[in-house]
Formats: structure tokens, sequence, C-alpha cells
């Protein structure tokens, strides 16, 4: 099969991976890191309970039962071993690099912002530069400062002025060497994990919530997409939005109604309120959902470590419809799977490949490719056991090592790079 992949990708197309600081600087402080603390015992004696149907269980169920699975801690200590990573980037003739900067680092008190935490992600964006690596910068992936979660967070729309003030924080002073931000990443998922399913902090199930958050946060990004565009028009603004394929399972009319509807509400709702202060569109695409009346019931043969149902190759349907709806190009923000013993990574990166490809012959403009993700990481309510990464991280010492499909990838890469 990796013979069909070719290089007629544009000449600048960026290769990269992804990471967000949470999960995986170590350290941090945030309303995440009091959560988990509070929350770890509980998750860890409820797990059995929640995941004992994974296929993968039996690899997991001693990580998963351990309350210190659910503790970022020093996570993957990327904070400090940052260009160490950014070394196995260059190992994988990657281009581009996709990460957040921490606003609880920058801003640990209202008001007052830390010169510290400026200075380090100065340095760590000159660090990508060094080695020619595209930085794709996000300033909110899931976590907040204390401080303002305490406020409401985003579920007050008087609060949206905090983080717009940040932002505008940011860009000013390590925003020179960045050219593409990412301002909310995923608002919809953050949304319901936080505000209906209360799977996330602060754990509320409330429907009118999670419609305040969604709404606030498309509000959040469109104000600061304006302030930074007044700021400069150099810099290139998208959210990231989690996108997936909806397709009926059958030829009934409820079927086919059900999924344009949920293709609707997975997609549109967001995306037509924030696309005229978009420059591009971010793209996070994970799985596909087949649709039996009104009932998702994908394919359960090929599934990843979270149960997540692995269909790589209809990213090409997910590109084609976005682009043809909203004509700006895109850039694949996140896109991978959970899998510890790295037996689908290379199906799965060769299937997607093949799928961008399929949508360049039909006019799709493509920006780049960011891998979810670079290392292992914590993964949010699962906490550790996931294993997302190219690189594996040994959580005891830190200590990296390139996973055999991120070797083959990287040499893929090469070829179709052409170096």
């Amino acid at each position: 099969m990796t013979n069909k992949l070719n290089s007629n990708f544009p000449k600048n197309f960026l290769w990269g991976a992804a990471l967000a600081a949470h999960q995986a600087e170590g350290g941090n402080h945030n309303q995440w890191t009091v959560w988990e603390l509070e929350n770890a015992k509980v998750k860890a004696a409820q797990a059995e309970y929640h995941i004992a149907d994974f296929d993968s269980w039996d690899r997991i169920s001693k990580q998963a039962k351990d309350p210190d699975n659910y503790v970022s801690d020093l996570a993957t200590n990327h904070y400090e071993k940052y260009a160490e990573d950014f070394d196995l980037l260059q190992k994988m003739n990657m281009n581009a690099f996709r990460f957040s900067v921490e606003w609880s680092r920058i801003e640990p008190v209202e008001g007052v912002f830390n010169p510290t935490a400026l200075s380090h992600y100065r340095e760590y964006i000159k660090e990508l530069k060094r080695r020619n690596i595209e930085p794709v910068m996000t300033l909110f992936h899931f976590t907040l400062p204390v401080w303002f979660a305490e406020m409401g967070g985003f579920k007050k729309r008087s609060n949206v002025k905090y983080f717009v003030r940040f932002a505008r924080k940011v860009i000013s002073e390590i925003g020179a060497n960045v050219r593409y931000v990412v301002t909310i990443n995923e608002p919809e998922v953050y949304a319901v994990s936080s505000y209906y399913l209360a799977s996330w902090p602060p754990m509320e199930q409330s429907a009118l919530s999670t419609a305040k958050v969604v709404n606030n946060l498309i509000y959040a990004h469109n104000q600061v997409a304006k302030e930074i565009h007044k700021m400069s028009r150099r810099h290139k603004v998208s959210i990231a939005k989690s996108s997936a394929f909806y397709y009926p399972g059958d030829n009934s009319w409820l079927s086919h109604a059900s999924a344009v509807i949920m293709q609707y509400f997975q997609d549109d709702y967001i995306l037509k309120k924030v696309i005229k202060t978009c420059d591009f569109l971010g793209v996070n695409y994970y799985q596909s959902n087949r649709v039996y009346g009104y009932r998702v019931h994908s394919p359960e043969d090929k599934l990843s470590d979270v149960n997540w149902s692995m269909q790589p190759a209809d990213i090409q349907f997910v590109l084609e419809r976005l682009y043809r709806k909203y004509k700006k190009p895109i850039l694949i923000t996140e896109n991978g799977l959970a899998d510890a013993e790295d037996k689908n990574r290379q199906w799965w990166i060769t299937e997607t490949i093949l799928g961008m490809q399929n949508a360049l012959k039909y006019g799709v403009k493509l920006i780049g490719y960011l891998h979810w993700s670079l290392t292992d990481n914590f993964e949010w309510a699962y906490g550790k056991w996931p294993r997302f990464g190219l690189v594996e991280v040994n959580y005891k010492n830190s200590e990296r090592k390139l996973r055999p499909s991120a070797l083959w990838f990287g040499g893929i890469i090469k070829k179709i790079r052409g170096l």
C-alpha cells in the first residue's frame, strides 16, 4: 500500500505532529490539576465499570485502576525536555509542530503576567524556528487558570474579555515568529465533556450551560481573531474543529435524515458562526460515525485502544465536504489513534495520506498534516494509559523512544518532501 503514497503534495506542505501543554508539560497548576487530585481515587475505583468492555482492558486494567494514572504530575516533562522532543521532530523529517501555551503559567493571578513563562515560550518558539519547524500555536486547549475557573470560566460571556486580554498579551510578547494561531481547540468537545457529560471539570450536567459555553467560545474566538488581525495580518487564525464523517448505514429515510442532522451539529453549527474570522480551517479528525435510524452504530472490526472505530480513509470525505462548503484552506491540526502496541499506526497513517491525496485530486487546498501526538501524553479523563504518541515515553524516567511507526513515517515524509 505504501507504494501508492506519492509526492503530489504542495511544495510547502506542513508535515508535523502536535501536543497540548497540560497533556505533556508537567508541573502545571490549573483547574485540571486541582480536579485530578480531587477525583483520582474515584476514577480509579470506577474504571472497571466504565471501560472494562474495551478490547484493550486486559492490557490496561492495572494502570486504569491505579489512582496515579489520573494525576498528570510531571506528565512527559515536556516543559524541561522540549528541545529533545524537537530533535525527534527533525529525526522524522517534520517541518511543523502544533503546541499550546498554558494560560495558567502566563497569568497565574488575574492581571499578573509571569515574565519567566513568557520568556520560556519565546525561547520554545525560537528553538522550533532554529530547526526550520513551523510553529502552530494554540491559545486554549481545555485548561484554565484557577482564578478564571472560579469566576465561572467560559460559562459567563462577561469573562471572555479576560481571554481576549491574555491572547493579546501572548501575541504581542511571543507571537512575532508565529504565523498560524489556533484560538480554541474543539469548543464543542470541551463544552459537552465539561457541562453535559460531566466527565471533565467542573462536572456540571446542564444542557443550558453547555449551550452557553459553546456560544461563548464562538464569541471568544471571533473577538480574539479580530484582535489578532488588528495587530498584524501576517498571522493566520482559525479554531481547531473536531470533525467526523456521518453516513447512513442503510437506505432508510430516517438514517439519511439523521446523518444530515448529526453532521450539521457536528460541524456547521459552530463553523458558520466563526468562518468569517478564520483565515484557514483547522480540522481534527479521529473517527467516522455510521448511522442507523437515529443512533450511531459504527463498525467494530477495528477499534483503537480507547475503543474508537477506526476508519482513517474517511478523512477524504471530511476534507472534501468542509472545503466545498467553506472554501478555506485546511490544516489538519490533529489526527491519530491510541495504539500502545503500535500495531495499527502505520496502517492508519497510510490510509490517511491516501485520503489526503484523493482530496487533493478533487481540488481541496491542504496546508498540512499534524499527527496527534508527538509523544505519549496525559489523555484527559483517561489519564496516562492511552498511548497516542509517535514517540513512546517511559513515565517513570521521562525517557523517549521513537516507535517503529514513527521511523517508518519519517521515511515516508523524507520521500514525499524529496529530501
